[in-house]
């Protein structure tokens, strides 16, 4: 699909319609081998290392917002240059926080009652990583992120009215965020009604629904997408699933659903038989990271939430999320092969 949506792209701007297809295969190659090796790594050294492991994210967040070390694209200071590949080391935070929370929420169980002495340690870590996040800026990853350490918070057992007050300060800090950065108004703005601006800022979006539209049942045939020729920007990417939906119509979708709906259900299950605490948190983080990532992507994608720049995990073009994604499914798979053992930590 990565050929598919790209090929046009690529052969313009680069003279090679493969252009896009060769370099993720780098990474899927790359990927692949590293989920196996990962698969057979007990999963109990994340525990031992969870702290080095935070630390080095957070260095690698705070290094990629300086001038002339990290690269700009597409307006984010997001990224570590590496000859002509980018490494996103906001990518490789999610999961390492993933990890820290898991043990800290393995280790703190008889404090997750008190907000001073449970909650709130934990909650400033998230948000210091949020706002090192927000300074590139990237609000889609920085909201996943949230989002799973709050699942993880609900899952260890804390106090319903911290989800409830919570949510009235998340308001107001989205509503806060908005405010301060011009340009998601006008992702606000577009996504009421982006005829708007059909040219602007509701462009993207309108464009989205245009290839969605014409799918039908079976759709119009691998390779036959209308909206990839200089249509929908950069289709490879973020709106690959418009073009999935306009070349294998409904069936497409469904099956693609399908099959994500069986990785989280898998993911669930895992965390679910899991004996100690820390595999637990680690298997639930991880699969609701993959499960507000997909689901935010869909919804962005056929017009149901603003645009946040989520990729779509597996299948849109990007190196660092789909290496992070496949090294996420590799612990889970240790996970479940240890799954029946009784392990303490």
């Amino acid at each position: 699909m990565i050929y598919s949506a790209s090929s046009i792209w690529a052969n313009y701007k680069f003279d090679d319609s493969f252009y896009y297809v060769k370099r993720q295969l780098v990474f899927v190659i790359i990927g692949i081998v590293i989920m196996f090796l990962v698969a057979k790594i007990n999963y109990k050294l994340y525990f031992k290392y969870a702290n080095k492991i935070l630390l080095i994210c957070f260095i690698l967040l705070i290094l990629v917002v300086i001038p002339g070390i990290g690269s700009i694209r597409n307006g984010s200071r997001s990224w570590f240059g590496i000859g002509s590949f980018g490494i996103q080391p906001s990518e490789a935070a999610k999961l390492g926080m993933i990890i820290f929370t898991s043990k800290y929420l393995n280790n703190s169980t008889k404090f997750l009652k008190s907000y001073k002495e449970g909650v709130f340690p934990i909650l400033g870590i998230l948000f210091t990583f949020f706002f090192l996040i927000m300074l590139q800026p990237d609000l889609g990853t920085g909201v996943i992120l949230i989002m799973s350490i709050i699942a993880l918070l609900f899952i260890a057992g804390v106090n319903m009215k911290f989800f409830i007050g919570g949510g009235v300060l998340g308001v107001i800090g989205i509503v806060i965020l908005i405010l301060i950065a011009p340009y998601r108004m006008d992702r606000i703005t577009s996504f009421l009604n982006p005829w708007k601006d059909p040219l602007g800022t509701g462009f993207q979006i309108i464009q989205s629904l245009y290839a969605i539209g014409p799918g039908g049942l079976l759709g119009t045939g691998f390779g036959n997408s209308i909206q990839k020729h200089f249509y929908l920007p950069e289709p490879q990417t973020d709106f690959i699933f418009s073009i999935i939906s306009e070349e294998f119509g409904i069936m497409g979708v469904l099956i693609v659903v399908s099959l994500f709906s069986v990785i989280i259900y898998r993911g669930l299950k895992i965390a679910l038989g899991c004996k100690d605490g820390f595999s637990k948190y680690l298997a639930f983080g991880m699969t609701f990271q993959l499960a507000f990532q997909t689901i935010m992507n869909l919804m962005v994608v056929i017009g149901m939430i603003p645009v946040t720049g989520v990729t779509l995990p597996f299948l849109s073009y990007g190196g660092s999320s789909l290496l992070i994604t496949l090294v996420s499914i590799g612990i889970l798979l240790n996970i479940s092969k240890y799954q029946n053992n009784n392990i303490e930590l």
